[in-house]
């Protein structure tokens, strides 16, 4: 099998598992209060290059719709890209649990930028005829294998500020941007402006790891609450904060990250030469779309390989490939061996 679905296929990596086994040794207190989890805050905190709070959960989805009830506003608005995982892959989850509503901006590559934010916002109602624009949500990498760049961020968050929304950011692939970019994860996020992001780690070699981490500490005190309500108060959490240990041991996500965008470059590289595939924009990050022939697209399954069909164009197909820590040389010119 060549393994090219999704960077959630692969299982996680030797220092994941190494510090779960780790933290499986004798008891500890429960609900987050072991001192595991106080070190792995510590850690987050060197990461970013100041004292942050972190709220450990389980799942993107959960992250994402805290980070939104944390700064909800009675009928407010979330602009986002059409792209964006929170509107298009939370089956209505952050409309549902927050009370507001996703604001999809289009865009070519699920990036935005300066110019179509403010036209997004030109577009809505006036203040009086709708509910005020609560924050501004930026996936980072993106979920077309894009990233933004610190200066970027800045310039989105600037706007979104003048128009008082916080600014939060998806980081399900964020250490794949942070490979990418170069910028440090600090001038990512609360340099250029962020109030608070969903930091993942389960697409990256953890096993079941999100945090939500706030950038000015004292900010947001109701998210304990809203946590613990909505069901991820885990009694065991310090399973979760030993992946981020095992994570962030000497720069592993870094390592990992690197790797997985590495791989992805050496396939858009064949891609881009290879007269059967046509790519419309180019990644930085371990996400490629390129678009093939549906026979072509028949014999990659039939050769072993695994992908998904992301959107059917009659007798063409945009496919999906995502490498990961896992993903090997090997695999990726066996794939494109076969695509010719």
């Amino acid at each position: 099998m060549m393994p090219f679905a999704s960077d959630n296929w692969s299982g996680v990596t030797p220092e994941v598992a190494a510090a779960l086994g780790r933290a499986n040794a004798g008891h500890a207190p429960a609900y987050g209060d072991d001192a595991l989890t106080a070190t792995v805050v510590e850690r987050f905190s060197e990461v970013f290059e100041r004292r942050v709070r972190v709220h450990f959960v389980t799942s993107g989805t959960a992250a994402n719709v805290l980070c939104l009830q944390a700064v909800g506003r009675p009928g407010g608005l979330v602009l986002c890209t059409e792209q964006a995982h929170l509107h298009a892959d939370e089956y209505n989850g952050p409309e549902y649990f927050t009370g507001m509503k996703t604001v999809p901006i289009p865009t070519a590559d699920a990036r935005l930028t300066p110019a179509s934010l403010t036209e997004g916002l030109s577009r809505l109602l006036p203040a009086s005829q709708r509910g005020p624009v609560a924050a501004l949500s930026l996936t980072n990498a993106t979920e077309h294998g894009t990233v933004y760049s610190a200066a970027e961020v800045t310039e989105l968050a600037a706007i979104a500020r003048a128009h008082g929304a916080a600014v939060h950011v998806d980081g399900a692939r964020f250490a794949n941007a942070v490979a990418a970019t170069g910028d440090s994860p600090a001038d990512l996020t609360w340099r250029a402006g962020v109030d608070l992001m969903s930091f993942g780690g389960t697409k990256n070699g953890c096993w079941a790891a999100e945090a939500i981490v706030v950038f000015e500490p004292d900010a947001y005190p109701d998210l304990s609450v809203l946590r613990q309500r909505a069901g991820h108060g885990l009694s065991k959490q310090r399973f979760i904060a030993a992946q981020y240990d095992g994570y962030f041991t000497d720069d592993a996500w870094l390592r990992t990250a690197s790797h997985a965008n590495a791989m992805a470059a050496r396939l858009q590289e064949g891609l881009t030469a290879s007269p059967g595939a046509r790519l419309e924009w180019r990644t930085r990050s371990n996400e490629l779309f390129p678009t093939v022939s549906a026979a072509t697209a028949a014999r990659l399954r039939a050769g072993g390989a695994t992908f998904h069909t992301w959107e059917e164009r009659g007798d063409e197909v945009v496919i999906r490939l995502v490498t990961s820590f896992a993903t090997t040389a090997q695999e990726v010119e066996e794939l494109l061996a076969l695509i010719g």
